[in-house]
């Protein structure tokens, strides 16, 4: 304790830097998955190969896509960034197209009848019915997320992989606790947190179809 007292600030300031990378990260990487998994659904031929190309991506370990990404763009959060999208892709398509083909098409035969256009359709009853299973995708993604930008810190990206690192070199054993306290408590919680929303959603989901 006696640690964190003394440099609470520097805690704070680089756990701050870990839930901005997080959610930036799952942000933007969200607004790309969307619309290839609304693609995809239209133009199924393309679906295994973009998923198979996005498992491609993901088992590259991480330090060779930093590694690969410095001499393009450069150290800091701008390669940090790309990869952790890149990682995100996978998690993100897969359970957008899970959730939306989980839909009974009975479900959405109905909407139309209802004279429901194709926006106010999707707003109305496809999102809300697949959003469990999404949740679940961005739950993982988000675990993952906090884990892989643990070694962003390698490349001058801040967060708590900075305490890790520097406990690491320095023999410090009181910044690798910290630095793994903080970075594992992030993870439980919205892991947690994301947990409860998807049954929530789940909850929600089987109500509207019950009705």
């Amino acid at each position: 304790m006696d640690y964190a007292i003394k440099h609470y600030d520097q805690l704070l300031l680089l756990t701050v830097q870990h839930i901005f990378l997080t959610l930036a990260t799952l942000v933007i990487a969200l607004l790309i998955a969307l619309p290839v998994s609304l693609l995809l659904l239209r133009v199924q031929a393309f679906t295994v190969p973009v998923l198979a190309a996005l498992g491609l991506v993901y088992v590259v370990p991480s330090m060779a896509m930093f590694a690969f990404l410095v001499p393009l763009v450069g150290v800091g959060i701008t390669p940090a960034l790309i990869a952790l999208i890149a990682y995100s892709q996978l998690f993100l398509v897969r359970n957008l197209l899970a959730g939306f083909k989980s839909i009974n098409p009975s479900i959405i035969e109905a909407g139309r009848g209802m004279g429901l256009g194709s926006l106010r359709l999707f707003w109305r009853i496809e999102l809300p019915l697949a959003l469990p299973i999404i949740i679940g995708g961005i739950r993982l993604t988000i675990t993952t997320t906090i884990g892989i930008a643990t070694i962003a810190s390698w490349i001058n990206a801040g967060g708590l992989g900075v305490l890790l690192f520097d406990g690491l070199y320095q023999n410090n054993p009181a910044k690798i606790i910290w630095g793994a306290l903080l970075v594992s408590g992030m993870a439980i919680v919205s892991n947690q947190l994301l947990f409860r929303l998807e049954r929530k959603a789940l909850r929600r989901a089987k109500g509207e179809v019950s009705l």
